[in-house]
């Protein structure tokens, strides 16, 4: 099975209106899938996210030739390889090879990994709190719950991006609208010093909604996050920016989260992505992956969470959720998955399962121009 072709498809969106976190605000979106086809017909679509020049450049000029006639399932020699040049780059390769693989077995990617514990995975709406608009907190009320209708029952909103008080006032007054009606999850984008994390502890102890809070300090801080967590009477998680299993060692041996959240895109390939799921496992805490850019990339790690054992006896076949992009986003509809009351069923056809909406690549292939 020589790889004979690669097709590349970079894509932007420029949003209607900026929205952010405490990092800052997206103006636009985008998206970069490949396409590799061997020369037997079987093909496999992959997914990073990056800066569009930077990943043009790096494919046309060295992946693609570096890929070119060699065996589509010598895949983790290729991509280690690869992850040296471009880590994203490498998760988009990786996932290529895999669908390859997969297809070339007559098999579903679950089914590839030794078959799946569930049909579904719940999945929580990730919203992106902050506007530039004077009126954010009602702006972000009307998000929340617009998509509390369409039957999402746990949500993630941003903190950290504004003074405390007024962070504090958008999250009463969430309370106060969805109350037990929703489950919460706080994020805070790293933006917090030891003090200012442990002034929301004044509130957690009465609200009994929270399902955990998101990076609240830098991620480097492990004595920091050891007795923050010591203090605190909801679970602390975090890890999305993390590159490789390897580096959620320190983390997880220092017991300084409760849950771990790597991300697809951010790692180096599929193998060691599901590498970082099963190390949860082996230290007995939950892990609950970071998707939020990309739709590929969200399948393959409910591919992942389908086929990852349960966290405790005690809660029987019960799986952690993943994160939903609920944002304005079109590459969000790349595929025709959609949640239904607060879960996604596992696609079980050959490979991803699904088609990619060609028409919409289309639509918002980029043009090479400045954005």
């Amino acid at each position: 099975m020589q790889i004979e072709k690669i097709e590349t498809f970079p894509l932007l969106y420029k949003l209607s209106e900026p929205y952010g976190d405490a990092n800052g605000y997206k103006k636009y979106r985008t998206c970069y899938l490949i396409r590799i086809i061997t020369k037997s017909g079987i093909d496999g679509w992959g997914e990073c996210i990056d800066w569009l020049p930077t990943l043009q450049v790096g494919f046309k000029e060295r992946i693609i030739p570096y890929l070119i006639g060699k065996p589509a399932t010598d895949r983790l020699q290729l991509v280690n390889t690869i992850k040296k040049w471009h880590q994203r780059a490498a998760a988009a390769v990786s996932m290529a090879l895999t669908e390859i693989a997969a297809k070339y077995s007559n098999l579903n990617i679950c089914d590839l990994w030794g078959g799946k514990y569930r049909d579904s995975i719940p999945v929580y709406a990730s919203f992106q709190s902050y506007s530039n608009n004077k009126a954010w907190m009602d702006h972000s009320l009307q998000l929340v719950e617009q998509t509390m209708q369409r039957g999402f029952g746990t949500i993630k909103v941003k903190i950290g991006g504004r003074p405390f008080d007024e962070d504090l006032t958008h999250i009463q007054r969430l309370q106060k609208m969805a109350g037990e009606n929703v489950t919460l999850i706080l994020d805070g984008n790293q933006s917090y010093d030891m003090a200012t994390a442990r002034k929301w502890e004044r509130y957690f102890s009465s609200w009994h909604n929270l399902l955990w809070l998101e990076e609240p300090m830098p991620i480097d801080n492990l004595p920091g996050y050891k007795l923050l967590r010591s203090s605190l009477s909801v679970p602390i998680a975090g890890g999305e920016n993390i590159k490789s299993a390897k580096k959620f060692l320190p983390l997880l041996c220092e017991n300084a989260l409760d849950i771990i959240q790597p991300d697809i895109l951010h790692g180096n390939g599929m193998e060691d992505f599901r590498d970082a799921l099963q190390l949860a496992r082996h230290f007995g805490i939950r892990v609950s992956p970071h998707s939020y850019d990309g739709a590929l990339s969200r399948l393959y790690t409910l591919f992942a969470q389908a086929s990852l054992a349960p966290w405790s006896k005690m809660d029987g076949n019960q799986i952690e959720p993943v994160e939903w992009d609920v944002m304005e986003n079109p590459f969000s509809e790349l595929l025709d998955i959609k949640p239904s009351k607060g879960s996604v069923n596992i696609p079980d056809g050959k490979g991803i399962g699904v088609q990619l909406n060609e028409d919409l690549i289309n639509t918002y292939l980029w043009d090479g121009s400045s954005y």
